[in-house]
């Protein structure tokens, strides 16, 4: 599998932005490494570039006729290869070389089940999704279900003038859409893979469990819908004041100290607390979005039930760092021969990874859909999230979005990251 083209460009006009990703995007098309035919092109515009996104759309289909099929979304910022554009106009494309028979594009009102994907067995599934979509965590599980692996990978879209969608398969218009020239807004959409395009993924988390007796798992012993009523046999606003070392006493300072407490939430069993202390994998991170005094209870944005586990963790720049760092490590370590695992390891060292894409890694492309609340801010400077990324992977083609929402496998995340590459079987 040769490397996928891939570009991005920053200009007031969509157009300038267009030309320069188009030049990036020609040029490595005329490279050997290269895929020269691509069909498949995943885009990601920031919201500046919304009102406008039908129009860019139509400009890049015409000028990439070899491109059938696209999908991508809106965010408030958008990632590539070693940078970011967040909250500035800003554009990101990949050319994916996939056998056209191991992938179809969908969207709500060409789901999967149509007759487009009569036939076609789903794998794996990169899937974008509009927030205001009522019932969206069934949606997202019951989506995953129609997949044989269950593993989904995306996020929603961020865009602060509204959702919107990329969908485009096959002879151009998705049947069902009508009249709509691929730009929508609703539901969910993406492109489902088939058994043939291996992908490895992994979420990395950007909270970390409180340093206090809090951080442990605790177990929720009773739960009205999203309102938690004991942890451990405890009532659990007693539980949460305790751990935070906060009275209702003095309202404001356990105000102050409540509004930065977020809750992880897993159920029995799943990857919860590491031994190293950070979040496992299976961790949901939610917002904390009221108290009850009358009841002792804590409501969060999310439903609970008797027998899951909870942890009270704060969000933790440095924490975000190491487990990007052990996610990228553990994807490289799966794909390279364990021959050459002392070689990379040395080419890290001497900081060769920023170079190009280590053959052994068999990497023709990534995908990182990261939160809206991580990015440079977090991270402590512009592009320093994409920048660990690139210099444990190497060079590689990458797009992504910064979402309101992240999706792996059945779940939606909260101040995750989700990476995912494509790779060759060889």
């Amino acid at each position: 599998m040769k490397l996928f083209p891939s570009g991005h460009a920053t200009h007031p006009q969509w157009r300038m932005a267009a030309g320069l990703v188009l030049a990036q995007l020609r040029a490595q098309m005329a490279l050997p490494d290269y895929a020269a035919s691509p069909t498949l092109g995943l885009l990601y515009i920031t919201d500046h570039y919304a009102s406008d996104a039908q129009d860019i759309l139509d400009h890049l289909s015409a000028e990439l006729p070899e491109v059938t099929d696209w999908s991508g979304t809106v965010g408030i910022g958008v990632s590539a290869n070693n940078a970011e554009y967040f909250d500035e106009p800003g554009l990101s494309l990949m050319l994916c070389a996939l056998p056209s028979d191991q992938y179809r594009v969908f969207s709500g009102v060409a789901p999967l089940g149509n007759s487009e994907m009569s036939g076609f067995e789903a794998h794996t599934a990169l899937v974008h999704a509009d927030p205001a979509t009522p019932d969206l965590t069934e949606l997202i599980g019951e989506m995953a279900g129609r997949t044989d692996t269950g593993y989904l990978f995306g996020g929603l879209s961020s865009g602060r003038g509204g959702a919107l969608q990329f969908a485009v398969g096959g002879n151009g218009n998705i049947r069902g859409h009508g009249a709509a020239g691929g730009v929508f807004s609703g539901g969910l959409s993406g492109v489902v893979f088939g058994e043939g395009v291996r992908l490895v993924s992994r979420v990395t988390q950007g909270c970390q469990p409180l340093r206090s007796g809090a951080g442990r798992e605790r177990e929720i012993t009773e739960a009205d819908g999203n309102l938690l009523l004991k942890l451990d046999g405890e009532p659990a606003l007693d539980v949460l004041l305790a751990d935070l070392q906060v009275t209702l006493e003095r309202p404001q300072e356990a105000i102050d100290a409540v509004r930065a407490t977020l809750v992880g939430l897993a159920d029995a069993g799943s990857d919860g607390i590491r031994r190293t202390g950070d979040l496992g994998a299976d961790v949901l991170v939610r917002h904390i979005i009221g108290l009850d005094p009358t009841r002792r209870g804590i409501a969060i944005a999310d439903v609970a039930e008797a027998g899951m586990r909870l942890t009270f963790c704060r969000r933790n720049a440095q924490a975000a760092r190491a487990d990007l760092m052990r996610i990228c490590a553990e994807i490289r370590e799966e794909l390279e021969p364990e021959e050459q695992t002392l070689a990379t390891a040395r080419a890290v060292a001497a900081g060769e990874a920023e170079a190009a894409p280590h053959p052994a890694r068999r990497i023709a492309g990534a995908v990182y859909v990261s939160c809206s609340g991580r990015g440079g801010p977090h991270f402590g400077a512009p592009g320093a999230e994409l920048q660990i990324v690139r210099h444990a992977l190497g060079d590689v083609p990458l797009v992504g979005f910064f979402a309101a929402g992240e999706i792996a496998r059945h779940h939606l995340y909260g101040y995750t990251g989700v990476l995912t590459v494509f790779t060759s079987k060889d």
